[in-house]
């Protein structure tokens, strides 16, 4: 029976990663030692290091006025570490309040003393416009573009005069955005990227600086001056993001993907919106790409589903704890394939329930 994850996290990787990763497990570029045991200050490391970066520049188009930093940590310890970093002028920042995380990352800054924390709307009346701040006095305005449980994205960040940070852990090289808009970027790697365990962030060089009363593992700064390099590193994690970031390229790269996230989707949504026992409720332009949330509306007919679909090689369709109901994570490597076998799925439960 084929197996299709429709995890939120950590996802699916793709078949030919993981094929690799399993050939090269006991010898890494043919020195006799596992990707588990170079040293990262051996030459094997760094090489490895510089083209997992270089791959990430050249499909995300990020130029030399940023630093890369592939860090300890997943990107909940981001939430604290960019309030640390970036609030040296004004001691001030906002949140977009679109779902959980971005509640989350609001959180961790308001533990912060000294630093004011504003948040911007209420994502039970959807995405609130990132327009609406007026201040420009701010050190940066938080944005979560994917909003992992509750299924909407902000698929167009339009120009602001405030420096903007984002949250990109869900749809981060999903789906094209400008770089250049973004002070910092930063993305957890367990659901597009790679394995648990690492953070990638992208930040402008000219917004760091040192911090010494940080821990030196916290301070962006001094990790761009050791090119992420400040103690071990989650090796293995950059090791298979790489990979990853090589099979993208090779598929065609970000907008090459994108349109085969919006044909996934799009195939999807068109069932759930025809479906007489299936919905989803969310306005069509804030639908998330990367994760589709849906349901019957009855708890028990939810759970029933969930279970007939896992005994069928759809695991991991369950929602979120806060929200119920089903949701389907469409990451970068969940092949059509899966997209099809669920809408089967669910048109099988369907005529066996009475909605069809």
């Amino acid at each position: 029976m084929t197996v299709y994850n429709f995890s939120a996290g950590p996802g699916v990787m793709p078949q030919q990663v993981l094929d690799q990763i399993q050939a090269e497990m006991k010898s890494f570029n043919n020195s006799g030692m596992s990707i588990l045991e170079i040293s990262h200050r051996s030459q094997l490391y760094t090489e490895m290091e510089q083209i997992a970066e270089q791959n990430l520049r050249d499909l995300m188009h990020v130029s030399d006025d940023y630093a890369v930093l592939f860090l300890q940590g997943g990107g909940t310890l981001q939430f604290t570490n960019i309030a640390l970093n970036l609030t040296d002028q004004f001691h001030h920042v906002a949140y977009m309040n679109s779902g959980h995380w971005a509640q989350k990352a609001m959180e961790a800054a308001q533990k912060i003393d000294g630093l004011k924390v504003d948040w911007i709307g209420d994502p039970k009346g959807g995405l609130p416009h990132i327009q609406a701040l007026n201040s420009d006095h701010l050190d940066y305005l938080h944005v979560t573009t994917n909003n992992t449980i509750e299924g909407t994205t902000y698929h167009q960040i339009p120009e602001t005069i405030q420096p903007l940070v984002a949250d990109m852990s869900s749809n981060i090289m999903a789906e094209p955005y400008d770089v250049n808009q973004f002070d910092l970027i930063y993305a957890g790697a367990q659901k597009n990227i790679g394995p648990a365990g690492m953070a990638v962030v992208i930040v402008k060089k000219s917004r760091l600086a040192s911090h010494p009363e940080l821990s030196q593992i916290m301070d962006y700064w001094l990790e761009e001056q050791k090119h992420s390099a400040l103690n071990t590193p989650p090796v293995f994690c950059i090791y298979a993001s790489g990979l990853v970031f090589q099979w993208l390229k090779q598929f065609g790269g970000v907008e090459a993907i994108y349109q085969q996230n919006q044909e996934q989707a799009n195939l999807l949504y068109d069932y759930i919106d025809n479906s007489k026992l299936f919905n989803n409720t969310i306005p069509a332009a804030e639908r998330s790409l990367t994760n589709i949330v849906f349901g019957t509306g009855d708890q028990q007919l939810d759970q029933q589903f969930i279970a007939t679909a896992a005994d069928h090689g759809l695991i991991s369709l369950a929602g979120h704890r806060l929200v119920g109901g089903m949701r389907a994570s469409l990451y970068n490597a969940m092949p059509t394939a899966g997209v099809h076998a669920l809408i089967e799925q669910l048109q099988q439960f369907e005529l066996n329930h009475g909605g069809l």
